[in-house]
C-alpha cells in the first residue's frame, strides 16, 4: 500500500485542529505528526518556521471566526446578533476565540484602523438606517460595542467554571443602551449644529 503523501494543507488543518481543541501552545511539530499518525520527517519539511506555520493556522481561524459569525447572525437584528455571535463562540470554541483575540494585528495605529480592520462595512450603514442616526454616529456606536465586546467576551472565555451566558448578554444589553443613548444624543447635537449653521 502506497505511503500518503503529506501536504501543506494536511498539516495546516492538523494544526488547526490541535490550536481548536488545545490552543495555539500546543502547535508543535511532535503534536501535528501524532494528530497524522506520521514521522515527524514530514512535518519538517513544512515546518522549517513555525511561526509561519502558526500564521497560517491563524489565517484559518480567522476565516472560521468569520463564516461562524455570518451563520450565526440575524439579518433582522444585526447588532445585537453579532455581538451574541461573538459570545456564543468564545463559550462554544474558546481556544479559537483567544486566538482571535490575542493574534498580532499589523498595520494598525488607531482605533479607526481597528475598526476598518474588524468590522463588516456594511453593519455601520444598516445601524445608521434602523436608528435614523448619521454614519458617523452609527460607526461610533458599533465600534463601542465592537471593543466591548471583545472584552466581555475575552473575560467570558478565560473564566472557570465559567459566567452563565445570560448574566454577560444581560451584560451587554445594558452596555448597548448606554452607548444607545450616547449615539442618539450626539446625533441630535450634530443635527441641531447644522440646523442653526442653516439659519
Amino acid at each position: 500500500m502506497p505511503k500518503q503523501r503529506i501536504t501543506k494543507e494536511m498539516v495546516v488543518n492538523a494544526a488547526f485542529e490541535i490550536a481548536r481543541n488545545s490552543g495555539m501552545e500546543h502547535v508543535m511539530v511532535k503534536n501535528i505528526a501524532d494528530k497524522m499518525g506520521c514521522s515527524v520527517q514530514p512535518i519538517y519539511s513544512y515546518c522549517k518556521n513555525m511561526e509561519g506555520l502558526r500564521q497560517d493556522v491563524t489565517e484559518q481561524v480567522n476565516l472560521f471566526i468569520r463564516e461562524y459569525v455570518a451563520a450565526h447572525t440575524n439579518k433582522e437584528d444585526m447588532f445585537r446578533s453579532t455581538g451574541r455571535a461573538y459570545i456564543q463562540l468564545a463559550k462554544e470554541e474558546p481556544h479559537l476565540f483567544r486566538i482571535f483575540i490575542l493574534h498580532q494585528r499589523k498595520g494598525i495605529s488607531s482605533l479607526d484602523d481597528l475598526y476598518k480592520t474588524e468590522s463588516n462595512p456594511h453593519t455601520a450603514n444598516f445601524i445608521a438606517e434602523q436608528l435614523n442616526i448619521s454614519l458617523e454616529q452609527a460607526r461610533q456606536l458599533h465600534l463601542n460595542m465592537l471593543i466591548y465586546t471583545i472584552g466581555i467576551g475575552t473575560i467570558f472565555s478565560v473564566t472557570t467554571p465559567g459566567i452563565s451566558a445570560n448574566e454577560i448578554y444581560s451584560q451587554m444589553e445594558s452596555a448597548y443602551e448606554v452607548f444607545l443613548a450616547q449615539a442618539l444624543e450626539n446625533n441630535k447635537e450634530e443635527n441641531n449644529r447644522m440646523g442653526a449653521n442653516k439659519i
